[in-house]
């Protein structure tokens, strides 16, 4: 079977790692020849994902495709599902998910339960909602990794906005962070992971830390599965996605966002789940039997990033330090040049003592530096 992947990065390399275990011929996208994901495939294409054309002439040729990203061309991938492609995530799908707008107008549809919002075009219609912040300004399309988010607290804040389309979502109380990633094959069967609990770093608005399983009270567990599965029938869709929950200080459980693809809070599970989130994502591509989601370990998870002042090729500092403790496991995502706050890798510890997982991440986070000489 010919698979193939719209973009290179991190998340495609280790979906490739994954795909050695099967019978499978992949094939890969993505505009930098020297990504993490192209030495990985079995055969790579230099192209644009957001180019029709080279997303068409790409998939026409395969048997099923797959995204490591949202920001591709939805279009070209509507094409080929019409031409008998297996598109997974649906292209309509993908459309709902990798505009902000939509898909906050989707919950409200499908009653997920998410923060109240209104919808700007311009920057100057904030100034219509000031009584509504604290707010958090999300641009509709192009956002990333924390970039395309602006927290508005005040009137004074309002030039932070953004002048193009966008949603302005009310500010949440936030007591937890939790992230869900969950599964569903062309039958309609579904797997659900244990959640994971996010600690996010204030200056990059990337993840710093991650324990899994989160601790949560029975009934808040049961709850934040109930909203992924509902946000899983409404898409209606097979393929893997990550929903983000926020559980504010009354308790109540929101919809934050949700990715239709591998994810970051995803990447313990190649250590410390029976089957990976990649793992699980290539049997549902491959029509295979959904593997099994539980844990086997609780786990945490440091990601490697960019160290502020460094920009050029990178070292890592500690890496050996590192390297010498029990039951942690060190992924480099092959990228050669480093710069403030880029992802570089992740670290993950297994161990069945939450404090060793909490004492092991704090300990890799002052080591491990992503530098230059």
């Amino acid at each position: 079977m010919k698979v193939g992947i719209l973009g290179g990065g991190q998340l495609g390399r280790m979906l490739l790692q994954a795909a050695a275990n099967y019978d499978v011929t992949t094939y890969v996208l993505e505009n930098d020849a020297h990504c993490p994901a192209a030495h990985l495939c079995h055969h790579f294409t230099l192209g644009n994902i957001q180019d029709f054309d080279s997303v068409y002439n790409f998939g026409k040729q395969l048997d099923a495709l797959t995204i490591e990203i949202e920001a591709v061309n939805v279009e070209a991938l509507e094409k080929l599902e019409q031409e008998g492609v297996k598109v997974y995530p649906t292209p309509a799908a993908i459309r709902i998910i990798k505009n902000k707008i939509l898909q906050k107008q989707f919950y409200q549809n499908n009653e997920i339960p998410t923060s109240e919002f209104h919808i700007t075009e311009h920057q100057s219609d904030l100034l219509a909602h000031i009584s509504f912040l604290p707010a958090v300004h999300k641009l509709g399309e192009g956002g990333y990794d924390g970039k395309g988010v602006q927290v508005i607290n005040t009137e004074k804040e309002i030039e932070l906005g953004f002048n193009a389309p966008a949603v302005l979502e009310k500010k949440v109380a936030i007591a937890k962070e939790i992230a869900l990633i969950v599964g569903m094959n062309a039958e309609g069967k579904t797997i659900i992971y244990p959640p994971a609990e996010m600690i996010f770093d204030p200056v990059y608005n990337l993840l710093d830390y991650q324990i899994s399983p989160a601790k949560l009270e029975e009934k808040q567990l049961w709850k934040a599965q109930a909203i992924a599965r509902k946000v899983l029938s409404g898409l209606n869709s097979p393929g893997l996605f990550a929903i983000e929950l926020f559980i504010d200080k009354s308790g109540d459980i929101l919809v934050n966002e949700t990715a239709p693809r591998v994810h970051n809070s995803g990447h313990h599970t190649i250590e410390a789940n029976y089957s990976s989130q990649y793992d699980m994502l290539w049997r549902i591509l491959l029509n295979y039997p959904l593997g099994n989601a539980d844990e086997i370990l609780p786990s945490a998870i440091v990601n490697i990033i960019g160290a502020e002042g460094f920009t050029g090729d990178v070292i890592y500092e500690g890496l050996d330090e590192v390297l010498k403790m029990d039951n942690v496991f060190v992924h480099l995502y092959g990228k050669k040049q480093t710069k403030p706050g880029r992802k570089m890798g992740h670290v993950t510890i297994i161990s069945s003592d939450y404090q060793d997982l909490t004492h092991k991440a704090n300990k890799i986070k002052h080591t491990l530096k992503a530098i230059t000489l």
